[in-house]
């Protein structure tokens, strides 16, 4: 078994339950290590801190799956996977309360589930995966047999991204990878509304369930308002502000098929009446906005702007100039819903983001409300870095 040693003074993170080993953070590498081996980590004394798996040349080397010296086996996937399935059962996923029938969710949330890089959704009966590093590459039959021994889905579905899996030296899977392959779409029921996605559209594993709390809250408040949603994808919030009794509802987003799903899933769910679809830059939709007297409530969800800690200083201006186009899209005395997904950038620094471009549109913004995550992205308390998603709502005025 290779055999990686810390360096003093970068024990206390790993010892405390941080899942990951920074390389420089290691000493010496013992054992003739590759790509994808199971190594054991020790301290400077050699005590055990746990087994974990090996990526070279990475930033992240070791990735930490046990805390003792136990083997990262077949068994270890088994139990944490159904123990992930007891927590969602927990939280009431999947439900069939009649109004808010939902049977998609994520299964398997990576570190916040004690399998490092593994990311499991559920949609219905069919399972999508991204394994997105070589080590958990190497172990997919024995993640696979452990999906089916726990739940039995009628197909597995791979969709690791491409440049993850070229960064981390192997080919990714492409479609479905085990059961049925006459799978076409991803087609489930979140919150009693239905979709239907095609598997061309290849966004992430084909959805954002991270967002069902915020999408709720945006039900609630969308009454008697016009409503922009940029950035819509599939329209998911959209959808929601429609059924919340919305009195008009945009959706915009540059993706043609994006756009066209969101439009059928709308007819499907009979709200196509109420919502119009846009294909557009978001920037653009703002500025549009802007000089037609804003919307009620605005909802701002960019992609990713910091993928990286590197990336931060850039996307900190990058989120500003956003949350003044957005405040300029909102009514005075409307509602503004600005996000982030890039785990670089905390809550704080969202926040001031939002007041720096309130105050460049000559607006003020007075938060009421946060979100984050829901309880199926769980984050390990030793691990900040899992905290990704945050959402501001505030009421904008002129100042």
């Amino acid at each position: 078994m290779p055999i990686v040693t810390l360096k003093p003074g970068h024990v206390r993170p790993v010892w405390s339950g941080h899942p990951w080993v920074f390389a420089q953070a290691i000493a010496r590498i013992e054992g003739g290590a590759v790509a994808g081996d199971e190594v054991t980590v020790v301290d400077p004394h050699g005590t055990i801190l746990g087994r974990g798996l090996y990526t070279p040349r990475s930033a992240i080397p070791v990735r930490l799956f046990t805390r003792d010296d136990s083997p990262i086996d077949g068994a270890v996937f088994r139990r944490r996977i159904e123990r992930a399935l007891a927590h969602r059962r927990e939280l009431g996923l999947p439900s069939a309360a009649a109004g808010h029938e939902t049977d998609a969710f994520r299964l398997v949330h990576a570190e916040g589930d004690g399998l490092p890089s593994l990311i499991i959704d559920m949609f219905a009966d069919v399972a999508v995966v991204q394994l997105n590093t070589i080590g958990v590459k190497l172990r997919e039959g024995v993640v696979f047999d452990a999906l089916q021994a726990t739940l039995a889905p009628r197909a597995i579905i791979d969709r690791t991204p491409a440049m993850q899996a070229k960064m981390e030296g192997f080919t990714p899977g492409v479609g479905v990878v085990r059961g049925d392959t006459g799978v076409d779409a991803l087609r489930f029921h979140e919150r009693g509304l239905r979709y239907e996605i095609p598997l061309s559209l290849t966004q992430k594993t084909g959805f954002y369930f991270d967002q069902r709390a915020l999408r709720a809250r945006i039900e609630q408040l969308a009454r008697g308002r016009r409503v922009l949603d940029a950035y819509s994808f599939v329209g998911s919030f959209a959808m929601a502000a429609a059924r919340g009794g919305a009195t008009e509802v945009v959706a915009v987003d540059e993706s043609a098929i994006a756009i066209e799903i969101g439009a059928e899933c709308a007819r499907i769910n009979g709200l196509s009446d109420r919502i119009k679809h846009v294909r557009e830059d978001a920037k653009q939709a703002f500025q549009d906005a802007s000089t037609r007297g804003g919307f009620d409530l605005v909802i701002c969800d960019p992609p990713k702007l910091a993928p990286s800690r590197g990336a931060k200083d850039g996307a900190l201006g990058a989120y500003a100039r956003l949350a003044s186009a957005a405040c300029r899209a909102t009514k005075p005395g409307g509602v503004l819903v600005f996000c982030s997904c890039s785990s670089a950038v905390s809550l704080d620094d969202l926040t001031r983001a939002l007041a720096l471009g309130a105050r460049d549109a000559r607006m003020s913004a007075m938060v009421f409300d946060r979100h984050f995550q829901g309880g199926d992205h769980p984050v390990p308390a030793a691990f900040p870095e899992g905290l990704y998603l945050k959402a501001l709502i505030a009421r904008v005025d002129a100042i």
